[in-house]
């Protein structure tokens, strides 16, 4: 293991050292399947847009432009998880899981409304696709590492704070 893919988690007792490599490759195998799968749809929203006019809530204005968009976002998003650097990797994760929710009052509204697409053609199929939509925020949290950068800082900054008198913020002798 090289020295850079050890991380020191804190100083004190019970604090270990983190191997940072571990599961790496299984979130880069991750990264790349929810990249093909987010880049086979976004194209399909642009060679087929009528397929995904069932997710498209009746309220919702302009539903070709939004069609057009949201599958040039996910082909965008398909090559941000690709490219990116490591450095950047946990930014792309908090917007492809932000644009997860974004998307998914029209998951609710095609089964609020019973429209039938993709195979969903029943109220089990579309209530089982609702449930899904949580599980792809966590992939795309899991697999870029944003989950795990998240809670690296927020240890840090516990840390950091445990370590502040209440009379200024210098550190405890």
């Amino acid at each position: 293991m090289a020295d850079r893919d050890l991380h020191v988690a804190g100083t004190g007792p019970g604090r270990a050292p983190v191997d940072e490599g571990r599961g790496r490759g299984a979130r880069a195998l991750g990264r790349l399947l929810l990249a093909a799968f987010l880049g086979f749809a976004g194209i399909g929203h642009l060679v087929a847009p009528e397929s995904f006019a069932a997710q498209v809530p009746p309220w919702f204005p302009a539903p070709d432009a939004t069609i057009l968009v949201s599958g040039l976002v996910e082909i965008a998003l398909a090559v941000a998880l690709v490219v990116a650097p490591r450095r950047l990797r946990p930014a792309v994760g908090w917007v492809l899981a932000a644009f997860f929710v974004v998307i998914f009052p029209g998951n609710i509204s095609q089964f609020v409304t019973r429209t039938d697409a993709f195979g969903l053609d029943s109220d089990l199929a579309r209530g089982v696709r609702l449930l899904f939509q949580p599980v792809l925020v966590a992939w795309a949290l899991w697999c870029t590492g944003a989950w795990r950068d998240w809670r690296t800082r927020r240890s840090a900054a516990g840390r950091s704070a445990a370590g502040r008198s209440v009379d200024g913020g210098a550190p405890h002798p």
